[in-house]
């Protein structure tokens, strides 16, 4: 029986081949490599924008009602109801409180009844006078008493003025029985109860009235910062911001969703903590801030002209600290650039010398892109953006 040729493997071919042959063969396969070019790698870039950006910072601040009014009794008396509920909202000119009200409703009574004695004799001393005038022209009566009786006549006059006065300040004190609300906003805790006495020179309010909509925020900045920004808006090398939105980030970290206002800029630095105070002011209509929270400010209180973004991962850093990014040139190569990145803007670097509008940064394949290299450009993926913090 005819046996089958025995199969030679690769490894066996190589081992009953001529050194000669065996040269010829690698040699033509490093031509055919050679012939063979490698294309070009591709990278990601972004192209170089110039914009206003503005410079955020993030400062503490803590809130306050912006309206606060204290509710303190103008007469004495002893407080015979409460017409509030602790904590709601209440109306200006509600009623709070009544104090008993009857000694004052006499003194309007008395105060009345003078005023209409008063009135009575003014009168009757007008027609007095009226008499005496035209009896003194007949010499029936002296000059003296027609001169007298004129003037019994505008002295009755001045006290049905008084009389009306005195019937004002005390239907004014009458009114005062009954507390109302000096403004519209939350009432606290009462401070007293029903059946105590209240004296209108006390020390203590009986309650307090806060307006939540819309919370001030105080915000604390550096009295140094605060000048030396001053400083870079007078050199021109930043921009003042117009109207300057305000975000609030709670203690939790969330961020309140309403956008506030600066609108107040203190004058002083403190003498005890160096620093100034600014105010915001923050929409609440749900209440969701109430007065005394720790918070954090975030605002724009300047911007840079003709800033230029750069995301983070492209730019890489010296031990030193000098800051470069890697381009893609006119010619297609790749070239290294030094730039000034001193500012992060969320998850960006705020590059302010070293780039022109138009550059090609590579963003992403850096670790394909070689200074010199040829590489092919292609636009790179957005990134989100972080929120921008200083």
């Amino acid at each position: 029986m005819r046996q089958p040729a025995p199969r030679l493997l690769p490894g066996r071919l190589l081992a009953l081949t001529s050194p000669a042959a065996l040269a010829l063969m690698l040699a033509a396969c490093g031509a055919k490599a050679d012939d063979k070019q490698m294309p070009p790698a591709e990278v990601g870039v972004m192209v170089a924008r110039a914009e206003n950006v503005p410079l955020v910072t993030e400062l503490s601040g803590r809130t306050e009602a912006s309206l606060i009014a204290e509710v303190r009794p103008q007469v004495s008396g002893i407080v015979t109801e409460r017409l509030f509920s602790e904590g709601g909202l209440v109306r200006a000119g509600q009623p709070l409180y009544q104090i008993d009200s009857r000694l004052y409703a006499a003194s309007a009574s008395q105060a009345r009844a003078a005023l209409a004695t008063a009135e009575a004799t003014v009168e009757a001393n007008r027609l007095k006078a009226e008499r005496y005038r035209l009896l003194s022209g007949q010499g029936g009566v002296s000059k003296q008493d027609a001169a007298d009786a004129l003037a019994a006549y505008n002295q009755s006059r001045a006290q049905v003025a008084a009389s009306r006065a005195a019937l004002q300040s005390s239907q004014v004190n009458l009114g005062f029985t009954r507390v109302t609300a000096p403004i519209t906003g939350r009432i606290g805790r009462s401070s007293v109860t029903k059946g105590a006495l209240v004296t209108a020179s006390q020390a203590d309010p009986l309650a307090k009235v806060q307006q939540l909509d819309p919370m001030y925020v105080n915000i604390q900045q550096s009295g140094n910062d605060f000048m030396a920004l001053r400083r870079s808006l007078a050199k021109g090398s930043l921009a003042a911001v117009g109207s300057i939105p305000v975000r609030i980030v709670l203690a939790d970290g969330s961020e309140y969703p309403v956008e506030g206002k600066l609108n107040f800029t203190d004058v002083d630095v403190a003498s005890d903590t160096g620093t100034v105070t600014l105010r915001a002011s923050v929409p609440n209509p749900q209440g969701a801030l109430l007065p005394g929270l720790f918070v954090r400010a975030r605002l724009a209180q300047a911007s840079v002209p003709n800033g230029i973004l750069v995301p983070q991962q492209a730019v890489s850093r010296t031990p030193r600290g000098g800051a470069s990014v890697l381009l893609v040139n006119a010619k297609g190569e790749v070239e290294a650039r030094d730039v000034t990145a001193d500012t992060a803007i969320g998850d960006k670097w705020l590059v302010t010398q070293g780039l022109k509008p138009g550059d090609k940064v590579i963003v992403d394949g850096l670790m394909k892109a070689k200074p010199g290299a040829k590489v092919k450009a292609v636009a790179a993926q957005p990134v989100p953006t972080a929120p921008a913090a200083q």
